[in-house]
């Protein structure tokens, strides 16, 4: 979810202290300023924005530096201030004063004016940036990106960076959102929600080393986060290196004991190690939190089945692994009829059982599955 924070602008204070070279012209214009910033009151805005069209009246106003930066103060600030336009301005407002920001932005001249100047490309910004949220907010990403992106120009603040990482996200543009997202990273403390989404957009696009690199950091900086430390877990599970990925499971266990996505990879992983009585301890509880779950009890009935071959033949450790793999087996087999390998794994159990009516039945679904 996009947080909506607007960038932290210092406003000036609209006082004679302003750093304006004043001329007696403009200080009907400055006064009115002051008025409003101590009353609030939108009048004085509309008595500023009177005062300073008023004195344009030659093609040399239209030329002059100061009268066009007192210009775009007021009308900046009425853009900002007045978000809800009760001062019925034409639409047109912004993008007038867009373009004078602009053409003020490159006069050579304008360092007199640097204060007033960032002063007005924030107010801007500001603007934009309440634009941007809007499109946002009605699912136009696309028009919320171009707002972002001016916000952007006129004060880069790395804040924005991360909007458009968002969206970029959202829109499935994970080529794109990566470049934000390594930007944000690179910062020395990223906040926790850039590290987590960045390790799962790495991830979707399959660069786990990334994704670990990320984890890493995140770990390092915030300790013990649940999502990271499942993250790093599940690449390493899905890399099959059950060596691994067992050095990571104490941890990731106490953090989140019944979890069922957790307890299924450490069963998993106590599985592929050997570990019989720990991968059948954990299926087991898998089993008790939800018995209608096909993948544990499924695994667990070829765990069972897999223990029978290391065993003496028809001794007791043997039938007993019989027995119980049928169990597990069977009831798997009622979840999902259809399993392939469910129904593969019954034709083996059913060879060493030598129960010919249901190798048969079994071999007949599976050819009919097959065909």
């Amino acid at each position: 979810m996009i947080r909506k924070a607007f960038l932290l602008i210092v406003i000036i204070c609209f006082t004679s202290s302003i750093a304006f070279c004043q001329t007696e012209a403009m200080k009907d214009v400055a006064n009115n300023l002051a008025l409003y910033n101590k009353s609030n009151d939108y009048k004085y805005l509309t008595e500023a924005k009177k005062a300073i069209d008023g004195s344009f009246k030659t093609h040399a106003d239209s030329l002059n530096l100061e009268k066009n930066t007192f210009k775009a103060v007021v009308y900046s600030t009425i853009l900002y201030r007045d978000s809800l336009n009760t001062l019925k301005l034409p639409d047109t407002l912004l993008r007038q004063t867009t373009r004078l920001v602009n053409m003020l932005s490159v006069n050579r001249k304008i360092y007199r004016y640097a204060t007033e100047l960032n002063y007005v490309k924030g107010c801007i910004a500001n603007v934009y940036l309440r634009k941007a949220f809007d499109f946002y907010d009605k699912n136009n990403f696309r028009q919320a990106i171009v707002n972002f992106d001016i916000a952007k120009g006129y004060v880069p603040d790395k804040q924005i960076d991360t909007y458009l990482a968002n969206i970029y996200y959202k829109l499935g543009n994970y080529k794109t959102a990566v470049i934000y997202y390594d930007q944000l990273l690179a910062e020395p403390k990223p906040k926790i929600e850039y590290i987590q989404t960045a390790t799962t957009l790495y991830n979707t696009l399959g660069d786990t080393t990334k994704a670990l690199q990320a984890i890493q950091k995140g770990l390092s900086i915030y300790g013990h986060d649940k999502y990271l430390l499942f993250e790093e877990a599940n690449i390493y599970n899905n890399k099959k290196d059950y060596a691994v990925l067992n050095t990571l499971l104490e941890e990731l266990l106490y953090l989140a004991p019944n979890d069922l996505n957790v307890l299924f990879m450490a069963a998993n992983c106590y599985d592929h190690l050997n570990r019989f009585q720990d991968a059948e301890r954990t299926y087991k509880k898998l089993i008790d939190i939800n018995n209608a779950d096909y993948n544990p009890t499924f695994n667990l009935g070829l765990l069972y089945l897999k223990r029978c071959f290391t065993a003496k033949k028809h001794d007791d450790v043997y039938w007993a692994g019989i027995s119980k793999s049928r169990d597990m087996l069977e009831k798997a087999s009622e979840m999902n009829p259809n399993n392939e390998e469910c129904l593969k794994a019954l034709q083996m159990l059913y060879l060493q059982t030598g129960n010919q009516n249901q190798l048969k039945k079994v071999e007949s679904k599976l050819r009919q599955l097959t065909n």
